[in-house]
């Protein structure tokens, strides 16, 4: 099956050649500065910081995770997509600490607010984490979009499946190593532009093959329109259960988001990665000052604001056409003998609405656009992999290197993350979904994390050795879960005997956990830190709220207009508005 004509690879091509142009003229114009490739200078202007931060967050988790939970759960997660309000926190209170301390990265803070220990267990959690979720998921999800969209590639032995994650390193990874923030930056602006557009047309042509909205709200029914309902048969009571029983097991995997724990764990998770993610600060830090940090976080809000109508929406879509028969070909692949979406195959639905709705030239666009998101997505987290690792590691063991050497392992420490997240990519397989699978291991990794970001900003009385504790605590409570959880998604047949601790700990939902996780950590910083010295005055001076000064908070009050606080209203409003709509 041939899915692309040749008007799309034409569109395809000119997409590379602008992209990879822009990336040399920026590795052009670069130094062989740290500060330069790992902060683009500290130069970026507003618009460029917010359309990053969008083309880094929106990436395959969306394309092919989040358009397959909208054909399963409806808009159930655009809970997630409706934290803008996130990066309005980011902008608006923890900007002006995260500029003023002039670091290079989020440990770093760390270690000025707590302790250098801090800062390297922050530093290893985080790349830990990269390597389970965001590397790994970019470079699986990649292989999707390619295994749909060109069925019939195949190259010593390997399918369309391995050529497109392979594809999708070498290209990401070759203009991050040379270019750095600056090169992502700048090529993630153009990507952000194809990639709105893109996801624009599909939804506007599969509504148009379907019949439209009021079509759409029809077949698709009141609860696949609520955020707060999951889809849970009558006569259980999943939402307030923690633990799942046998009984749920048959409904278990289009109904895991319980309405406690989205109203509870989601607000965390998101405050931890809009707010305290290497992979989104970064670029704030490399703003040319907290205005245009600022006006970035807000400019980023309104494009976080899609994602429910351009990739929830046309995975609802996309089940609405398969499971009325109005095209035949999206019935025979993703809907099961119970008239459902077969779970296994719901990664697939974007790419599947893409081939089966646009007509050719409009789906080279779309293509594109697929193509923009999952390297925007890999070369954020590839220079904020080697950032974390080069600042926060390799300069710590080797303090006394050349600006150079810290560049050149910059670049290798990216080949080394691209090769770990290869190896996590038949996990990922096994995973009872894309977007379920990266949403539970950040829940179980970043509570620990926003407690001592949050708390330690908050009360200037909480020391070092809480935060450490906290960490620790919350992290191995993490990875405790993950050790769990990995047999039962690798080993087809495995499962533990029912009520056994390990199974208690395998069928709490994820966000449940992840609230225990919250809870303790929390709860360990505290007692830990008033039951030890107070930090010095230096460890809270200008990182706390208790410790800004008078000519401090001037000049971050002269740092806004007028427009920027209607802006953020606007945001507010619109985020509120969506809240209500879907809200039956």
């Amino acid at each position: 099956m041939t899915v692309l004509a040749t008007i799309d690879w034409i569109i395809i091509l000119l997409y590379f050649v602008v992209i990879l142009g822009i990336a040399w003229w920026v590795i052009r114009q670069q130094s062989t500065t740290s500060d330069d490739y790992f902060l683009a200078g500290r130069n970026l202007g507003w618009f460029v910081v917010g359309a990053s931060i969008f083309a880094s967050n929106i990436g395959s988790e969306h394309l092919v995770g989040l358009a397959g939970s909208g054909a399963t759960d409806g808009v159930a997660l655009a809970h997630y997509e409706l934290h803008a309000w996130c990066l309005l926190v980011l902008g608006w209170l923890l900007a002006p600490f995260y500029i003023r301390s002039n670091v290079f990265t989020m440990p770093e803070f760390l270690e000025k607010r707590f302790s250098s220990t801090a800062r390297w267990v922050l530093s290893i959690i985080s790349l830990v984490a990269y390597v389970l979720t965001k590397v790994a998921v970019g470079i699986f999800a990649g292989g999707i979009v390619f295994g749909v969209l060109l069925p019939e590639v195949s190259f010593m032995g390997l399918d369309s499946f391995w050529i497109g994650s392979i594809l999708m390193i070498l290209l990401t990874g070759l203009y991050t190593m040379l270019g750095g923030l600056r090169a992502v930056a700048y090529t993630e602006t153009m990507q952000t532009v194809i990639l709105v557009l893109g996801a624009v047309l599909t939804t506007i042509y599969g509504l148009d093959a379907l019949g439209g909205w009021g079509e759409l709200k029809r077949i698709a029914g009141s609860e696949m329109f609520n955020l707060w309902k999951p889809i849970v048969p009558a006569g259980y009571e999943a939402t307030w259960a923690p633990v799942k029983t046998d009984t749920q097991m048959a409904w278990y995997f289009n109904s895991n988001y319980p309405w406690i724990g989205m109203l509870f764990c989601a607000p965390i998770v998101g405050l931890w990665y809009w707010c305290t993610d290497q992979y989104i600060v970064q670029r704030i830090l490399g703003a040319a000052n907290l205005t245009e940090a600022r006006r970035g976080t807000i400019a980023a809000a309104f494009f976080k604001l899609l994602p429910v109508f351009i990739f929830i929406i046309p995975g609802m879509i996309t089940y609405a056409l398969a499971s009325t028969g109005k095209i035949a070909s999206l019935s025979a692949e993703l809907m099961g003998p119970d008239g459902a979406i077969i779970n296994a195959k719901a990664q697939q639905v974007f790419p599947l609405l893409v081939a089966t709705v646009l007509p050719a030239g409009i789906r080279g666009i779309v293509v594109a656009g697929l193509l923009a998101a999952l390297m925007s997505s890999l070369a954020g987290v590839f220079n904020a992999s080697s950032t974390l690792f080069t600042m926060d590691l390799y300069s710590k063991l080797k303090p006394n290197v050349s600006e150079a050497q810290l560049v050149r392992m910059g670049r290798i420490a990216t080949g080394v993350m691209v090769v770990i997240g290869l190896l996590w990519i038949p996990v990922i397989q096994g995973s009872r979904g894309l977007y379920d699978y990266l949403q539970s291991v950040q829940g179980y990794l970043a509570p620990p994390i926003f407690v001592v970001f949050f708390f330690g900003i908050f009360n200037k009385r909480l020391n070092s050795k809480g935060a450490l504790s906290a960490l620790v605590v919350g992290f191995a409570m993490g990875l405790f879960r993950l050790a769990i959880d990995t047999p039962v998604t690798l080993m087809e047949g495995f499962a533990y005997e029912e009520g056994s601790f390990f199974w208690i700990i395998n069928n709490i939902f994820f966000q449940y956990y992840s609230l225990i996780i919250f809870l303790v950590s929390g709860l360990v910083m505290i007692v830990v830190s008033y039951a030890t010295e107070p930090p010095t005055a230096i460890q809270v001076t200008n990182l706390t709220i208790g410790g800004v000064t008078e000519e401090q908070r001037a000049a971050v009050k002269a740092s806004y207009t007028t427009m920027d606080i209607v802006a953020t209203v606007v945001v507010l409003v619109l985020i509120a508005a969506a809240y209500i709509y879907f809200t039956g």
